[in-house]
């Protein structure tokens, strides 16, 4: 994401990535075990749980299905 996006959008993406960081450990995943299950790579879902990369819609799908919950408690 160019650095020229506005602050907030910084500030949700990196909530978000902490939300499903906390999901994940919840659930009792690895990094790796959720990778696995999203059928995500490994340093893609890394990325997402620091916040440094916006996920696409698919990838919160499959994060979702993982978790078995629906995508608005990851965006909610």
């Amino acid at each position: 994401m160019p650095r020229d996006s506005p602050d907030w959008i910084f500030e949700r993406r990196r909530e978000l990535g902490d939300r499903i960081r906390a999901l994940r450990l919840d659930a009792n995943y690895t990094q790796e075990r959720f990778a696995e299950l999203t059928g995500i790579d490994r340093r893609t879902l890394q990325r997402i749980e620091r916040g440094e990369s916006d996920p696409r819609y698919g990838h919160l799908l499959r994060i979702a299905a993982a978790l078995d919950i629906r995508v608005t408690v990851l965006v909610d």
